[in-house]
């Protein structure tokens, strides 16, 4: 640094204790000050523990970046956050700014009980107070597992300074017996086979090697890698940065620029999360979503994060889904909807090749984070370079020659879901399903399903139709990904290999199969039809047709309705009476949430509906007060 620049930051920083001076500034460290009723005072404090840290005044005159640290010893899909944390830094320090980490909570699907959905929202909290509180002029936002990126743009809408997103990205996939495999679609294959009887013990443990052989989210286009692509589409994340693998010298390039995009953010303060976000936006991102058969949890996190926006809040629905799904085709052959991994579709050309070929279909005026807008983007990536058609990699198809002709994603209502239900048919199996009655087999939450579903004695046939009730946002709590009800043992080892599953709760983006998920209103719902579902009532449902019923007369729906409030409120009456506290069965889901302490009371009474995205009420931009 040269001698005046010297000067000049010494002078700016005499001139904050200068009391005759009011602090007018409300960026770097002058800004989200402490209260201690001497704004002058606060400023001199806060300085003097920053300067523990080592920063001269010059260092802390410069526009300062957050840089949000989401690494954790129980989160492999973020070990290579440490990594990434050094380029971004790199790249806001080479661009001008002062980069600081700070740590907010991280998520991880496999190590959060009793799922990580359950926790999406307390991250979004966490998040957006932290951005809040501390001094930052914009923030880069480093996620990865599935619930942190939508956790993460939720709580930046809500405290809406100037943000970008960086994923840690996918791994690469492994190799069993010369095959490539990878998680986690092909976790759930091979754990299908292993139950049907076709995969030996010794080998299943072989295989478990060999599915994540890396750091990064899982390499197929599951939930992960379905909100990056989404993050790009949205305009928040640059459009290169989605499909780089989380071990490669690319993802680590593409921190640097994260870092030193934003610091250019410092200088547009004007670009917050809400100023770029639009209902074209999410529409471009529904688009995305149905032309890579992306996994049907995004539908749950756009309609949380839509939510978020004071702007955009009930413009973005379940219909806004289908609508678009009904107009875009399935462009990507990945799994689970396709045979591919995320790193053939890095090779095709990633975001770009794909935005490309969407070109007619998306709404290119709409702005971004770097400033420009898609189209402008589009144009400065220039054409991408066709790959030969018999590339090994080629998994990218024309917008006229796609591989599932619309609706990869669809929604249904009815009697059954009269607030909408998900399946993604591009999934499906067993294509006949698609079309199809059967009659129900129920299980009355996950213990049940976990004790009688390898019964011998199980009354299911392969045109059964399984029902798995009380998984919901309340029911479990927190909508675990249980959706994918496995396949009765005795059925699977006479070769069925997809029935019609129906429940309130999710699945992993990496699963598929023919399933309906997310029905709202949810099971635990003293008015919902699906906590009043029994064996043996005949299930329809019709794709083509969007519909999902059960065969039942009004009147014998109400009757069950009207019996099981009788029930409920007995049971609220004898949980009260017995003081029955956090833990009890009758205290665990709907009835006597009222009672509960801490963040599970805090969840219990304040989730909305798999509709509305699962989002607390208070958090929304509507505000408290609005639960249907």
């Amino acid at each position: 640094m040269d001698g005046t620049s010297k000067i000049s930051a010494n002078k700016a920083a005499t001139s904050d204790y200068d009391l005759a001076k009011p602090l007018s500034s409300t960026t770097g460290l002058r800004q989200s000050l402490s209260s201690y009723g001497d704004t002058h005072f606060s400023l001199f404090l806060r300085k003097a523990f920053i300067k523990a840290l080592g920063y001269s005044d010059d260092a802390l005159s410069r526009p300062i970046v957050g840089i949000v640290n989401t690494s954790s010893g129980f989160n492999p899909c973020h070990a290579n956050g440490p990594q990434l944390l050094e380029a971004a830094k790199r790249g806001v320090h080479l661009a001008g700014g002062l980069a600081v980490d700070f740590p907010t909570i991280s998520l991880h699907e496999s190590f959060a009980a009793p799922t990580s959905m359950f926790l999406r929202n307390l991250m979004s909290m966490d998040t957006e107070e932290m951005i809040r509180a501390q001094p930052v002029d914009a923030v880069v936002l480093v996620g990865g597992c599935d619930k942190t990126t939508p956790a993460q743009l939720m709580g930046a809408i809500s405290a809406n300074k100037p943000a970008i997103h960086l994923v840690t990205g996918p791994m690469m996939p492994g190799s069993h017996r010369g095959v490539r495999i990878g998680a986690c679609t092909d976790c759930r294959n091979n754990w299908a086979k292993y139950r049907a009887g076709a995969v030996e013990i010794e080998e299943i443990a072989e295989l478990n090697d060999e599915l994540a052989p890396t750091a990064g989210t899982c390499g197929v286009m599951g939930t992960a890698s379905t909100m990056a692509c989404l993050l790009v589409a949205l305009g928040m994340m640059p459009l290169k940065s989605a499909t780089p693998a989380a071990v490669s010298t690319a993802r680590l390039r593409a921190a640097e620029d994260a870092g030193a995009r934003a610091v250019f953010l410092t200088k547009h303060p004007h670009l917050t999360p809400q100023a770029i976000l639009t209902r074209e936006s999410f529409v471009n991102a529904i688009t995305v979503l149905q032309a890579i058969g992306g996994s049907t949890n995004a539908v749950v996190h756009l309609l949380a994060i839509a939510n978020r926006h004071p702007a955009v809040a009930g413009q973005i629905t379940l219909d806004t889904v289908d609508e678009v799904g009904r107009r875009t085709p399935l462009l990507l052959d990945l799994k689970p909807s396709g045979d591919n991994y995320m790193t053939d579709f890095h090779a095709a050309g990633g975001m770009p090749a794909l935005l490309h070929q969407l070109r007619p279909l998306l709404h290119l005026d709409a702005l971004t984070v770097t400033g420009q807008t898609l189209g402008q983007e589009l144009d400065l990536a220039g054409p991408v370079r066709p790959l030969a058609p018999e590339s090994p990699v080629n998994c990218i198809r024309p917008l006229d020659d796609p591989l599932y002709p619309r609706s990869s994603l669809v929604v249904l209502r009815g009697n059954l879901a009269p607030r909408g239900a998900v399946a993604k048919a591009s999934a499906s199996k067993d294509r006949r399903l698609l079309a199809h009655s059967g009659p129900a087999v129920v299980f009355r939450g996950t213990a049940d399903l976990a004790r009688r579903i390898d019964d011998p004695g199980l009354a299911a046939t392969a045109d059964s139709v399984l029902v798995l009730q009380g998984i919901g946002p309340v029911g479990n709590p927190g909508m675990p990904e249980a959706g994918m009800v496995p396949i009765p043992r005795r059925l699977a080892a006479e070769g069925v290999g997809d029935m019609l599953r129906i429940s309130d709760g999710r699945m992993s983006g990496t699963a598929g199969g023919t399933i309906v998920l997310h029905v709202a209103p949810e099971s635990e719902d003293p008015d919902a039809v699906l906590g009043v579902v029994e064996d043996g009532d005949v299930i329809t449902c019709d794709v083509e047709r969007r519909s999902l019923r059960v065969e039942l007369s009004d009147e014998e729906i109400q009757s069950r309705i009207a019996r099981r409030k009788r029930q409920m409120a007995e049971a609220e009456g004898e949980a009260i009476g017995s003081d029955q506290g956090e833990g009890g069965e009758a205290a665990s889901h709907w009835v006597g949430r009222e009672n509960m302490r801490g963040y599970r009371g805090l969840y219990m009474r304040s989730v909305n509906q798999a509709d509305e995205g699962a989002d607390f009420d208070f958090l929304t931009a509507a505000g408290p007060g609005r639960r249907r």
